[in-house]
């Protein structure tokens, strides 16, 4: 790990799981008890807005039940000490990494605790429960939903993700299930740069062939390890 400079870290449900979060997609194919389809989906929202609107308010409240795990802690002391350049990218939308204390951080797929005006696109940051109909403090429209990335929506700034790709020596995947793209290709992008590329998982995932290096277990035991590792 001496030559190592620049790190991007993409991290997925398997890191938050150990903190008492359900993972995306459970093994009956059910987020929480619903179909993706009828809670993740822009044609969900305009089907049954106060259905989309009461799960990801279930999901906010679930927040305050739940803290940062030794997997969270560990990569916001690498943020804290790490003098390269450093990104962490997480496909989730809770807060476990804030409340740990990391910053540079970027969440894709949106976040629980923000609010976002579908007339205006101004987010704003946002606790309680969100109600069909809100208005936007910006724009006055009744327009405000969760602000989260549905399947058919672009995610969050994909090209400073690819920027900091093209520009790392180290790409490390935490508990993600390989399957969701664009995520998915992340591997694919870094191994086109040149970039080593390290997988942490519970299991293998969907693109472990991918990586160069897979090393499987709890979160919570091989990112503390890994970053002992980079921090010496």
């Amino acid at each position: 790990m001496t030559d190592i400079r620049n790190i991007v870290i993409l991290t997925g449900a398997g890191i938050s799981a150990e903190s008492g979060l359900a993972t995306f997609r459970g093994p009956d194919g059910l987020w929480e008890g619903h179909r993706v389809e009828d809670v993740c989906t822009p044609e969900a929202l305009a089907r049954n807005p106060a259905l989309v609107h009461r799960f990801y308010d279930e999901r906010r409240a679930k927040l305050a039940e739940v803290a940062p795990n030794p997997a969270h802690e560990a990569l916001a002391a690498l943020d804290r000490a790490w003098p390269g350049d450093l990104l962490i990218v997480t496909q989730n939308v809770d807060d476990l990494h804030e409340r740990a204390g990391a910053t540079r951080l970027l969440h894709m797929h949106g976040e629980l605790k923000s609010a976002l005006c579908a007339a205006c696109g101004k987010a704003v940051a946002w606790a309680d429960p969100l109600s069909p109909g809100s208005v936007c403090a910006g724009c006055g429209a009744p327009s405000l939903r969760p602000d989260i990335v549905f399947f058919g929506e672009m995610p969050y700034e994909m090209e400073r993700i690819e920027e900091a790709l093209a520009q790392a020596d180290l790409f490390v995947s935490i508990g993600t299930s390989g399957a969701v793209y664009p995520a998915a290709g992340f591997v694919q992008m870094a191994r086109h740069y040149g970039t080593r590329t390290l997988e942490l998982n519970l299991d293998p995932s969907a693109g472990s062939s991918y990586f160069e290096e897979s090393r499987l277990g709890p979160a919570s035991e091989l990112v503390p390890e890994l970053v002992r590792d980079l921090l010496g």
